[in-house]
């Protein structure tokens, strides 16, 4: 058994008596320690004030009576404010780190019932920390009867070891997981561990963070949902500021970035704060982050490193404390390699990096960003649409399979969901739908062109521009409708759904006919 060593702060008030027999009647906190028979406590560091040298010498005396194994070490730490919390905890600090602790030695005990409050919490602080590697302990009068040793107990701080703790820890940071994934219940398995690390590193630190991806891999949204969740836990109190950095260029991105005084260019007509002020007490999320210029890298790191950044024309620094998140579907170690990025920058960017995949490389979440899209669709327009079974099947089979490329990623899924909403007025996708849809992404992919496109091949340039944009693009998804269908009457009921189970006549084979006559083609130029 290792031996145990006990560091605590002398009682001034709790630990003093007056000499005599009447002493051992009281309750004294720091001899009571030593008396207790399931307590050995081979080492006792005693705290003290040069005003109480006296009195720690006495309850040294008294402890050595009753505990004659008991090596008590006094160690003088005077303060000029015991209720100023800046210096407690900074000499109690320099206390901890010179003193030669080694917890595969021994064993510790914090002793946190003597001293002011704010030398307890002090205590708390740095043994949560680690300085003081050891396990609270707390004492306390015995109830009833004098009794001069009372009672002792030991409060570890490893939360995992109390069961009920655990298990809500576990459930929260299960939630958290979640909240970040935006509640979907994605099922690769790399992704969620590492939504798991993102979870934990945006719970626990304020330095940046680095999302590498694809355009379309979520990164925006990604960031957005860190921001939300430390809003939750109250570690941020300021705004979200997201800005793409490839759209800034020049003088516009000092301004954007870091703001300008009055007259400090031509069109300065007024001071203006700056993005990384305007992020002050939150988060500023840098897309493409590897767009910017070699000068705003400067800036940026300095900002990061010293919260601190000269705006455009002002002779006086301006301090912003936020937390960077960047995003970049660049390679930046390459970057730096050719000279376009800071290895400084890159260097303070690069401690936590989270590189997300791209849609093709977790086809199985697929299926449930399906329903979250769905979600989306009828939150904006206030109507749920749904797919029917085999609606559903039949596009999942299409979107989870090798020949789905997803090049835009989740961007390329969200628009594919958007349109065949849009194209369902009942509120059910159904087969026909998948298959225009299908069939349109399959065009796309492969590069050949879309209908807006192929509208010039049929009607030509001069024809197209006499049609107003509202009709060009309604006459696009017709032309695209008959080329994936199998005939004039197919084409004619997947254009009319709707209104044809109102109509007495349903010859949709020459509505449709009439319609394109109305732009001088034919069903047979459309799909020859």
């Amino acid at each position: 058994m290792k031996p145990t060593t006990v560091i605590s702060f002398l009682g001034s008030t709790l630990d003093a008596s007056k000499f005599g027999p009447s002493r051992w009647m009281k309750w004294r906190p720091s001899v009571g320690l030593c008396m207790h028979e399931d307590l050995r406590v081979d080492r006792f560091i005693m705290i003290h004030g040069s005003a109480h040298r006296r009195l720690a010498e006495y309850v040294s005396e008294d402890i050595a009576s009753v505990s004659p194994e008991t090596l008590v070490e006094r160690h003088v730490i005077d303060f000029a404010d015991a209720w100023d919390f800046e210096e407690v905890y900074g000499k109690l600090l320099d206390f901890a780190r010179s003193q030669p602790l080694d917890p595969d030695v021994e064993d510790y005990l914090i002793h946190i019932t003597t001293g002011t409050h704010v030398a307890q919490i002090c205590l708390f602080l740095l043994t949560e920390a680690h300085y003081f590697p050891g396990r609270l302990l707390q004492t306390q009068p015995r109830r009833g009867a004098p009794n001069a040793a009372g009672t002792w107990s030991v409060i570890d701080l490893d939360l995992s070891r109390y069961d009920s703790i655990a298990t809500r820890f576990a459930s929260e940071s299960a939630e958290s997981t979640s909240f970040l994934k935006s509640g979907i219940e994605t099922r690769n398995a790399a992704f969620n561990a590492m939504i798991d690390e993102i979870e934990q590193v945006a719970s626990r630190t304020r330095a940046p963070i680095l999302l590498m991806g694809p355009t379309g891999a979520g990164k925006s949204q990604l960031a957005r949902r860190i921001f939300e969740l430390k809003k939750l836990k109250r570690q941020v109190s300021g705004s979200f500021v997201e800005v793409n950095c490839a759209t800034l260029r020049g003088d516009s991105a000092m301004s954007a970035l870091f703001g300008h005084k009055k007259g400090a260019f031509t069109g300065a007509a007024a001071d203006r704060p700056g993005l990384l002020r305007t992020a002050d007490g939150g988060m500023l999320f840098l897309d493409e982050i590897g767009e910017l210029g070699l000068d705003e890298q400067a800036i940026i790191l300095r900002a990061i490193e010293d919260k601190r950044f000269l705006p455009v024309g002002a002779d006086r620094e301006t301090e912003s404390d936020f937390q960077l998140i960047a995003g970049t579907n660049r390679d930046l170690a390459q970057c730096v390699a050719d000279g376009t990025f800071r290895d400084d920058l890159y260097a303070r960017l690069n401690l936590w990096t989270f590189a997300l995949p791209r849609l093709a490389q977790r086809r199985e979440d697929i299926a449930p960003n399906l329903d979250y899209e769905l979600d989306r669709h009828a939150e904006r327009e206030g109507e749920r649409v749904t797919f029917n079974k085999e609606a559903r099947e039949r596009y999942l089979a299409f979107a989870m399979s090798g020949e789905a490329q997803w090049p835009g990623n989740f961007r390329d899924l969200a628009a594919s969901v958007t349109r065949m909403a849009t194209f369902s007025p009942k509120g059910r996708i159904d087969s026909e739908v998948v298959d225009t849809e299908v069939a349109r992404l399959r065009r796309v992919w492969t590069g050949k062109q879309d209908s807006l496109d192929q509208l010039d091949g049929l009607l030509g340039k001069e024809a197209l521009a006499g049609i107003d944009p509202f009709d060009r693009v309604q006459l696009a998804f017709v032309v695209e409708t008959c080329r994936v269908s199998r005939s004039l009457s197919d084409a004619g009921r997947r254009l009319f759904a709707a209104s044809r189970t109102k109509r007495a006549s349903t010859n949709d084979a020459d509505r449709l006919r009439k319609y394109l006559a109305r732009f001088g083609i034919t069903w047979e130029l459309v799909t020859g």
